[in-house]
Formats: structure tokens, sequence, C-alpha cells
């Protein structure tokens, strides 16, 4: 390592492309490399693992590193971690997602790392659960704080939900996501690509294009959006079509509830899109309908992109989107008020145009990359 480098190790979970990947992806290859060696850890062998790669990031394989619980394959994970503590001696640990967190931090502590960050992107006891399985997920939670230095919460949302654990309030400090200027293209080049010819040749010209991006997994809430489409179908005298960008576990689910409702020509599930952020000018509205969001990455890059946006009142959502001032929030879980606010601006081009620009400029003075990587460095430093 040259002299006066800090060498940081950030470790995450899984290597598919999803927020907390993004993050990894923005840190590991925007540091200060005069100031900064970066190496990264991770599970899989997703996209993130490519992309790193083809930025010249050196890539420290997890193979065994999942989030679904295995005795077996967490041990050996542990072990995998704590030989890569001793062998490259990282002046800062910088921990991401649950898992990872969990592991890495006991790791760090045995080895005697100096400085361990984790960074909260969310946390699975808001998702779905029973009450034993959210009580335990607390529990390793606060641990993980414990164990760590300092903790990064990415919206003040999840810091209030962390400084109500007890003896954790000082290691707890907000750094909001941010994002780098946007590559977008023009609005009919990214419907191209959104949405074949055969397909687009079948919407009429006036119809007004919906569209999200997120991994097709239950916390995204999409079944609710679906269902919102069926509504709006009924009652909404403009045409529509809503294009799903992402892949997931929940993919045959969606399939299936699309052709429940009979919405196969207005419901669109295209999969995941290489650089699907440089898509969203094709789009008239973006919608987030997820049941628990840390602070989205995606509601960043619509809004960047002066699209305006309809999203649950969820998590930090409400710290980037102000109701009826920036976009407009929801209720989780509630079809009939999303396909109201839908309605809505469809129907109020004024509406629109006005709450995308106001959006667009909050994010450019509020959740720039640069603000997220001065702070995080100013976290890195600290005694």
């Amino acid at each position: 390592m040259d002299s006066g480098r800090q060498k940081i190790l950030l470790v995450i979970t899984k290597s598919n492309w999803g927020g907390a990947q993004r993050y990894v992806y923005d840190l590991a290859t925007n540091l200060p490399r005069d100031r900064f060696e970066v190496i990264v850890a991770c599970g899989g062998s997703g996209t993130l693992i490519t992309r790193l790669k083809e930025s010249g990031v050196r890539v420290i394989p997890l193979g065994k590193l999942g989030r679904d619980i295995s005795l077996g394959d967490d041990l050996g994970s542990f072990f995998s971690l704590l030989r890569i503590l001793r062998t490259e001696h990282p002046d800062i640990l910088h921990l991401n997602s649950s898992k990872a967190g969990g592991l890495g931090a006991l790791a760090g502590r045995i080895a005697g790392t100096h400085r361990i960050i984790f960074t909260a992107h969310g946390f699975a006891f808001n998702e779905d659960r029973s009450r034993l399985q959210k009580t335990i997920i607390k529990f390793l939670a606060w641990l993980t704080i414990l164990l760590s230095h300092k903790t990064i919460a990415v919206s003040d949302a999840i810091s209030k939900q962390m400084e109500a654990l007890p003896f954790v309030r000082r290691r707890i400090m907000v750094v909001k996501n941010g994002i780098p200027p946007q590559v977008l293209m023009p609005k009919e080049q990214a419907r191209g690509l959104l949405l074949p010819e055969q397909v687009r040749a079948t919407l009429p010209s006036d119809a007004v294009w919906i569209g999200t991006i997120a991994e097709l997994h239950k916390v995204k809430g999409l079944a609710y959006a679906i269902q919102a489409m069926a509504i709006l179908r009924k009652q909404l005298a403009v045409p529509f079509a809503f294009v799903v960008v992402g892949e997931g576990e929940e993919r045959k689910n969606l399939e299936r509830l699309v052709i429940d409702l009979q919405l196969t020509d207005r419901v669109f599930l295209v999969g995941y899109k290489e650089n699907a952020s440089s898509l969203l000018p094709g789009l008239d509205l973006f919608t987030l309908s997820s049941v628990s969001e840390a602070l989205a990455y995606v509601v960043l890059e619509a809004g960047a992109a002066g699209i305006p946006c309809i999203a649950t009142s969820v998590g930090g959502i409400p710290e980037i989107i102000e109701d009826g001032v920036s976009g407009l929030l929801v209720p989780a879980r509630n079809p009939r008020l999303i396909a109201e606010a839908i309605t809505k601006l469809a129907q109020d081009k004024t509406l629109r145009t006005s709450l995308g620009e106001t959006l667009q400029h909050k994010i450019a003075t509020e959740f720039s990359l640069k603000k997220m990587l001065s702070e995080t460095t100013a976290v890195y430093r600290q005694d």
C-alpha cells in the first residue's frame, strides 16, 4: 500500500444490483484514490462484481455468504472474513447489509481492526415477518451497532429506529444517499429500449407511461401497484402502460397476477435493464410502492431526471418527497390511493411538470454523490 493511503475493506452480503450494492459501488469507485485503497468482499457472483472489476476495483469473493440463514455457510463466511482481515489488515472495515454487518463486526473485533463502520440501509424487521423473527432481527441489529465503532444511517427514519435501542445513540450518524449527475437518453430512444416496437404499436400516442425500477421482491409492494392498474383500467379515461424494470423471486407471482387481472396489454414486466436509470425519460410518471424503504436510490434518480413521482410514505421517502410539493405520497398497501394519485397526475400535465421540476432541484441541492462522499469520509476520520 502506498504511504499515506488508508486501506478500506467494503463488505456486503449479496452482489446482485440493488440499493446497497449501488452504494458500495459508488464508494468503491469514487473515493479519492490518492487517499484510499479500496477492496470489496461480497457473496455471490452478480452484477456488482462485474462492474467493480470493470472499474479496476479488487474484489474478494465470499461465495457462501447469502441473505438466508445457514449455520454452516454463515460459519464458513465468518472464518473467511476473519482470514481476509488478518491478511489484508484494513485500516477501515466498512460493512453493509445485515448479514455482512453482524458477521463482519464480530470478525473485525476479533481481528483487532482499528475502525469498523456499519451502514444501515434498512432493516428486515420492517418487513412482513412474525413477531419472533422481528425481535431476533432487531436484537442482532443492536449487537451489530454495539460491535461497530460508528453506524451510518442513510435516512433520519432509520436513525430514529436505531436510536430507540439502548446504549447506541452516540454511535449513529446520518449520511443520506447521494447520486452523481445522471446520463439520460432521449424520450423516444428510452421508450424503444423499455418496450419492443410491436408492443408500442398497440399503445395510443397519448398513452401515459407509468413505470418503476425495482427488484421483484415482496417488500417492493409491486402487487399493490399492479392492483392499482386494474382500478385505473376501469376508471381512467386516459390510456396508459405500466412498465416494471427489474428481476427477482416474485416474478412468477406477479406474472400470474397480471394475467388474473387481465392486464397483459397494460402491465409489462420487462426484466433487468442495463443502466436502467438512463431510461427514465421514457416515463411520464414514476411509482414506488414499497412497504419498507430506507432512502430509495430510484426515487433520487427519477427526481434527478425530472420525472414526477408517486411513492409510499414509508421510511426515508418523506425526506425526499414533500407531499403535494415535490411529488405525491400515499400509504403503503393501498392500491386505491395509488390509483387515485396516478389519475390526478395523468389528468394534470401542469402539476406533473411542477412536481418534477421541484423534485429535480431538491435532488441536485441535497442528494449529490459529492456530499455523500464528503460526509462518509468524515465518519472514517472520527476517533
